[in-house]
């Protein structure tokens, strides 16, 4: 199983506010969706009910939601209730990369569990007064690549680069 990691923050590492995303960036959105096809995709249920309703659950992706409502149950998705159990899950998975696309507190605990092997980082140019941040993590464990850069257009209200971030063999 190959976990990857998928985000895009401003420049105070914001991420959302008031369960929503703070941009509209196509380019960035193109990107993600991509980048995730055919993949499997863990999230909050937070993150989940902030995708609007005509895109859930993600096409073409096994959309996977954490939730400790043990009750809670959304169509076409699994829900569990640890980061833990929605991983063991996927422990056999050859095919796929499993990928943390949010929130704030599954991006921290993936992090603090260790278990991450590539980040895809989207840094937006920007400052959108976020209350949900990324965490901060060692940089100096992860080999940083370039992958492209989106200038501020008629489409896009910031310019933004993405970055892979590869963990480093120990």
């Amino acid at each position: 199983m190959y976990i990857s990691l998928i985000v895009a923050m401003d420049n105070d590492r914001g991420i959302g506010r008031n369960n929503d995303l703070m941009w509209h960036l196509p380019k960035d959105m193109r990107f993600f969706r991509e980048t995730t096809l055919d993949h499997v995709v863990i999230m909050g249920r937070k993150n989940y009910d902030s995708i609007p309703l005509k895109y859930r659950p993600l096409d073409r992706r096994e959309n996977v939601i954490l939730s400790r409502n043990k009750s809670f149950q959304a169509q076409n998705c699994k829900v569990y209730h640890s980061l833990n159990d929605a991983v063991e899950s996927f422990k056999n998975e050859k095919e796929r990369k499993v990928f943390i696309i949010g929130g704030g507190q599954i991006y921290k605990e993936a992090l603090d569990l260790d278990i991450i092997s590539e980040m895809y980082i989207t840094e937006v140019n920007s400052t959108y007064g976020a209350d949900t941040f990324f965490p901060d993590f060692d940089v100096s464990k992860w080999n940083k690549t370039f992958l492209f850069k989106q200038e501020k257009d008629a489409k896009h209200a910031s310019s933004f680069s993405v970055y892979r971030y590869l963990k480093k063999s120990n």
